[in-house]
């Protein structure tokens, strides 16, 4: 079985690790002539659309993704002549965030408050309509909290369309949330479907700082309105792979923010901290072999290195810490790798956490 992977950063890097136990063989395209994933497993370094590498990535049994932002003309020649999950109609609508968001709604899934914007006029009607404060996002690409502004006084949207430059875009109500909260499923083949437990995100600077699962005090009743709202995602979409969802938690209500067509920032911590991680299931799901068990006995949380990868020698042979380097560059706001920690108690921990911001810095202080 060979799989071919639509990128190759971090995400693409874990992936190809993780087939190599499955017996399942990578290839990875990505333009980046440093594209990590080629640490582990073969890297075409071309682009996107050129004929020679989507050829090469055509000769395998299935392709799947690391990054949803592939031009459509290359998964458009792909899908003539392999298999290529999830569906180019899943990244159709979970790339432009309209589209997204009336997916949602058609299958009664809660949202904020939205409307699209293409002009100054849109804005200050969607302004009136939904209120202030509220969010500019541009409807496609932006992550880690690029590509919005939030808007919180009338003067604000002078500035607004300027700040995305000018591109197409949706304005969303403010949600006053408690918390976010994420929750990762995969559906094989077959229709099989697993979840993990749903994970806490705390995000400082619009990217995740810590998640920690199980995430504490979520209700069956809650837990259950989340993934029903994934399955009717993924049946509507007849989906293949990982599916994230993020949800903001408002009070005992869940409003879905949005969701990832791919394994997930959110989900690293199930590498260590369930029997089958995201990545595995991932390869299991689109090879059509059966997925791995996801149910957790011990707590889990990952921290992200962010910037830099600070001296981790105080970290280094303990079994409940485990330490993941990416091998990219630094730079200001890039992931550049994570840490695992797992304990037996939450309260435990909790103790560890601390542990490791003594090494690692805790972002949320120092934001």
């Amino acid at each position: 079985m060979k799989v071919g992977i639509l990128g190759g950063g971090q995400l693409g890097q874990m992936l190809a690790m993780a087939a190599k136990p499955l017996d399942v063989e990578t290839v990875v395209l990505d333009p980046a002539e440093d594209a990590v994933a080629g640490q582990v497993t073969r890297h075409l370094a071309a682009d996107w659309t050129d004929p020679a590498a989507l050829q090469e990535l055509a000769a395998t049994d299935v392709v799947t993704y690391e990054f949803e932002n592939v031009p459509s003309e290359a998964v458009e020649k792909l899908v003539v002549d392999v298999p290529v999950h999830p569906a180019p109609a899943a990244l159709v609508k979970s790339g432009d965030r309209i589209i997204e968001k009336n997916l949602f709604n058609d299958l009664g899934i809660e949202t904020a408050p939205f409307a699209p914007v293409d002009s100054r006029e849109d804005l200050e009607r969607a302004v009136d309509t939904i209120g202030l404060p509220a969010i500019l996002k541009t409807r496609r690409f932006g992550y880690d909290g690029k590509g919005q502004v939030v808007l919180r006084e009338p003067a604000d949207v002078e500035s607004a369309l300027d700040a995305i430059a000018g591109q197409p875009a949706i304005l969303e109500g403010f949600v006053p949330f408690d918390r976010e909260v994420s929750v990762l499923a995969a559906r094989g083949r077959d229709g099989e479907l697993k979840y993990w437990p749903a994970t806490e995100n705390v995000h400082v600077d619009g990217i995740l700082h810590i998640s920690r699962a199980p995430a504490a005090e979520v209700s069956n009743a809650l837990l259950a309105e989340a993934v029903r709202g994934l399955e009717a995602v993924m049946a509507h979409l007849e989906y293949v792979g990982v599916l994230v969802v993020e949800f903001f938690q408002v009070g005992d209500r869940l409003v879905a923010n949005e969701m990832a067509c791919r394994v997930h920032n959110s989900g690293h911590w199930t590498i260590e901290g369930a029997p089958a991680s995201q990545f595995e299931n991932q390869i299991r799901a689109v090879a059509g072999l059966p997925l791995g068990e996801t149910e957790v006995e011990r707590f889990s949380a990952m921290i992200n290195l962010i910037g830099e990868v600070p001296p981790l020698d105080r970290l280094e042979g303990r079994e409940d810490v485990f330490l993941h380097v990416y091998g990219k560059s630094p730079r200001e706001g890039r992931k550049l790798g994570h840490v695992t920690v797992v304990a037996e108690t939450r309260e435990s921990l909790e103790v560890k956490i601390e542990e490791v911001f003594a090494v690692v810095g805790d972002r949320s202080k120092s934001a």
